[in-house]
This record gives C-alpha cells, sequence and structure tokens, in this order.
C-alpha cells in the first residue's frame, strides 16, 4: 500500500478526487461552453471552476505555499466575461458553499505564481480540446520544492486503467469510472479508481524491443510534428500502431505498462514553443516513480526553476526507460 502520511500527500488526492466529480458535473451540463484566449486555445466553464476550488482550498490548507496555475480572469471582462463568470461561481458553489463571482475571481487569480522555491502547480483541464470532444482529460497537480516534483496527482475522469498484462491492449474509449493516478517522490506511482481507494502499484512496460512497442502522441495534429514521429517510429522499427491522445492521459498510459514511448514533439508551426510546467510536473514524476524516464528531445533532465515555461528545454521525450537511448539516437538521426 502507498503511504499518504505526507499531508500534502494525503490532500492532494483527495483535492483531485473532488475536482474530477466538479468536472464530469460542467461536462454534463454543458460541454460547449467555452471562451478563446488570446493564443486561440479554447478555455472551458470547467477550467475556471476546478482553478478557483484548488485554490481556495489549497488557500486555506497551505497558505504559505503559492500555486502557479494557467488560467487568469482576464479573459472575463465586460458583460459576457460577468455572465460566464456567474455560472462557474454557480458550479464552485456545489463544492464550496460560500462562492460567488467576486470570491471566484478572487480565488482563480491567486493562481498568478511570483517566485517561490516550492509552490503547487495545476492544470485545472489538461485536454481542454478532449473536454470539448468528449474524449480525454486530465486534472493535473504537483508541489514543486526547489527544482524537484515531489508530489503529483493526475486525475483521469474519462480514462479507465489497471496496470497493463500487455503493451497494446488499453481500450481508450471514455469510461464509466474514471483514474487515479498519484506519486511522492520515492515512494512509488500508484492507481486507484475515482469511487475508491483500492490502490495497485503502477510498473512501466519492461519492453526491450522497439518492434513491439507503444509509442504515445498527441491527438491534435496541431499540438506535434506528425512527420517527424513516422519518421521515428520508421527509424526505431516499431510495428505497433500508435495511440493519439490528449493530455498528460499519455503520462498515465505510459506508467500504467500500456505504451513504451511518448514524444512530445514540436509543431513545425510554432518552433520555438516551451512546454509549461503544468503540461508535464504531474505526468513527469508518476512516470519516474513507475520506473520510466523523462526528459527532453535531447536527453537533458527537466528544469523546473526557469519559470512557468521550460525554458531550457526542448520537447519531451518520456519512456519505459529501456528504449530511451534508442529513441534519443532514433531522434537526432531523423530530425
Amino acid at each position: 500500500m502507498p503511504s499518504l502520511s505526507r499531508p500534502e500527500a494525503r490532500f492532494a488526492v483527495d483535492l483531485v478526487k473532488q475536482c474530477c466529480d466538479l468536472a464530469v458535473a460542467v461536462q454534463s451540463d454543458t460541454v460547449g461552453a467555452f471562451l478563446e484566449k488570446e493564443d486561440r486555445s479554447p478555455v472551458t466553464l470547467a477550467d475556471f471552476s476546478v482553478q478557483a476550488l484548488v485554490s481556495h482550498r489549497l488557500a486555506e490548507a497551505f497558505p504559505e505555499v503559492p500555486l502557479m496555475a494557467e488560467e487568469s480572469t482576464s479573459q472575463l471582462r465586460g458583460a459576457e466575461g460577468e455572465r460566464f463568470l456567474e455560472r462557474v461561481a454557480g458550479y464552485v458553489r456545489k463544492f464550496e458553499p460560500s462562492a460567488n463571482s467576486v470570491s471566484v475571481r478572487r480565488w482563480i487569480d491567486r493562481s498568478q505564481w511570483h517566485g517561490g522555491s516550492s509552490f503547487w502547480v495545476l492544470d485545472p483541464i489538461d485536454g481542454t480540446k478532449g473536454f470539448l470532444r468528449g474524449a480525454q482529460y486530465v486534472v493535473a497537480l504537483a508541489l514543486v520544492s526547489n527544482g524537484v516534483v515531489e508530489i503529483a496527482v493526475l486525475g483521469c475522469p474519462r480514462l479507465s486503467l489497471k496496470p497493463a498484462t500487455a503493451p497494446g491492449s488499453l481500450a481508450t474509449d471514455p469510461a464509466e469510472v474514471g483514474s487515479l493516478l498519484f506519486a511522492v517522490r520515492g515512494e512509488g506511482a500508484w492507481l486507484t479508481s475515482l469511487e475508491d481507494e483500492d490502490f495497485l502499484q503502477l510498473s512501466v512496460s519492461n519492453c526491450e524491443d522497439p518492434r513491439h512497442t507503444v509509442a504515445l502522441r498527441s491527438f491534435e495534429s496541431g499540438h506535434t510534428d506528425e512527420s517527424w514521429f513516422e519518421r521515428v517510429v520508421k527509424h526505431m522499427g516499431i510495428e505497433t500502431d500508435p495511440i493519439l491522445l490528449d493530455s498528460q492521459a499519455k503520462y498515465a498510459v505510459l506508467a500504467g505498462g500500456y505504451a513504451g514511448l511518448h514524444f512530445r514533439l514540436i509543431s513545425p508551426s510554432t518552433p520555438e514553443y516551451r512546454e509549461k510546467l503544468w503540461d508535464v510536473a504531474a505526468g513527469a514524476l508518476i512516470v519516474q516513480e513507475a520506473g520510466g524516464r523523462v526528459t527532453d528531445l535531447a536527453g537533458k533532465e527537466l528544469d523546473y526553476e526557469a519559470g512557468f515555461r521550460l525554458e531550457n528545454n526542448r520537447g519531451i521525450l518520456a519512456s519505459n526507460g529501456k528504449l530511451h537511448e534508442m529513441a534519443l539516437k532514433s531522434l537526432q538521426a531523423t530530425k
């Protein structure tokens, strides 16, 4: 059984479970309600609702530890923004009776991190396009201290996951009962249902033959370099079909042993793009604690001390460890 003796770990697991209930409630009511950010990416009622609840709960429990999170209320201006915020407050109020549009705006904007060696990092709805399609998304929460991820939780409402008996056997159809994965540094990675706490320890695939492994990549073609991905797969001799998934659900699948490789390649249309901490931190620790390895595309360790973006890293390679060096060589040979 896992140890949840650290108060932050127990708190994070319980909070992410509650946030998954909140996200499911929003999705079942009105999956199509969203705004468009300046970068043209969507942000939903669920993004704001989950972030508000997490921010409020963390401020109550650990007021000295700041929160770094994706959303701000800068988009919620004017009459349309106020109406959107009222709807957010209505959902949050189901879990926190004191919520109103004023307090919710304050809770969301408390999440604008301004420095500090220890902080929480949140992606309230990682995989917003998956959320809007009724496909995969996750709630991702992690605690970072002195550049190291110490605690990680992934809530996956649409992914029913059990440790794999055979790579490639994963069914990615949306689940009635989702999964929660968490890790505490040095204590392994663990899996449970969102409805109980029957914990199972996770272990990555032990596959060493690239022909029989499974590779993961983003579902959205605009989030990756499809041509490079295909060249790498061919160069490595991977014979199985890839799994395309939104969000850090890919890290969950990798940690569960269903795949051996995850490539986060930079889209040719955005060559200067750098990963955000909230898109990586939780999933990376869970893969590592399940026995895998996570670096950038050049094999460098991820630098979590450069701000909210991984400025010193380019792209992500996550693996079962056994195929990592081979994948790095293929990336260099095919770029």
